[in-house]
């Protein structure tokens, strides 16, 4: 099936896992700022389905978050239906009232809402609302909250840039274009509010789905997931253990610890060092895990 993309389709070997992606390259899909957001890894996202041998009939994101990954993969049409899976239920109501809800009413509310501490307090407090506006509560909340965190305890920006406070990363237009653009193209997409790992326990056998697993970095003692995140419990020897069951391909990220890499090794999985920038843009190395990563190297 010829499918047309808007974007330009590398060739192989032509990505380098030592160079940094610059993010600015890649389309901003989601209407989160998500920490442990995967924009810098969607250029190898893109390689490594096309080097398929047929594009997957569904491709599964089962800790979705901001779910850019996930958001490309469906706009790009790589594969053919995209579920992504979240148990977070402040996050899960942005992505139902966008998948499955008033896409638009959720648009026109962040483009209309003027943001002044008073407005925000008046919204965050509010209890009792609807999925809608339990979505417009999320979405103010990530951001103006540091870091996009949206786990208790989570404070909100101070300063900002230059200045702007919790106006530093409040962009109604552009959320509200990425939100109308997502509704647009939700036919292609599913969501799941749930548990990732029975998501897929659930469709292990199928050898046509394709699975992209960011789980929280908890594992060999990491902390950064127990902050970032109100799920954060996973226990990882259980998620490598079900993902050794998967007839289909996948794809994993993990922080690059001594204990995930022997997690990996003692499942039969191999790995590789993918060089990207955080959220202090400081210069870091993640962990690739796969079942065969061949396709990096052209």
């Amino acid at each position: 099936m010829s499918v047309m993309r808007d974007f330009q389709l590398p060739l192989f070997g032509g990505l380098d896992t030592g160079r940094i992606i610059n993010v600015a390259s890649v389309p901003q899909r989601s209407p989160f700022r998500y920490p442990g957001g995967k924009t810098w890894l969607v250029p190898f996202i893109r390689q490594w389905l096309i080097s398929q041998p047929k594009r997957p009939a569904e491709f599964i994101e089962p800790f979705a978050g901001g779910a850019i990954v996930g958001l490309s993969v469906a706009f790009e049409q790589l594969a053919d239906l995209v579920t992504l899976v979240e148990l977070d239920d402040q996050v899960s109501a942005v992505w139902k009232t966008i998948i499955d809800g008033d896409y638009e009413w959720l648009a026109n509310r962040i483009a209309s809402f003027h943001l002044t501490y008073e407005n925000v307090e008046e919204v965050l407090t509010a209890s009792q609302v609807s999925l809608e506006e339990k979505a417009f509560q999320t979405i103010l909340r990530n951001r103006i909250n540091r870091g996009g965190i949206l786990a208790p305890g989570a404070g909100k920006i101070k300063n900002g840039e230059n200045g702007k406070g919790i106006k530093s990363r409040w962009y109604p237009d552009t959320l509200r274009k990425r939100i109308l653009d997502i509704g647009k193209i939700r036919d292609r997409i599913t969501f799941v509010e749930g548990d990732g790992i029975q998501v897929l326990q659930q469709n292990a056998i199928r050898a046509d789905v394709a699975y992209f697993i960011d789980p929280p970095y908890t594992a060999d003692g990491k902390k950064a997931g127990t902050r970032l995140y109100t799920h954060f419990e996973m226990d990882h020897e259980q998620l490598f253990t079900t993902v050794e069951t998967l007839k289909g391909d996948f794809l994993m990220t993990y922080d690059n610890a001594p204990g995930v890499k022997q997690l990996a090794d003692r499942h039969g999985f191999v790995t590789d060092l993918i060089a990207m920038k955080n959220t202090h843009h400081a210069e870091m190395n993640e962990l690739l895990i796969g079942r065969n990563l061949e396709w990096l190297r052209g």
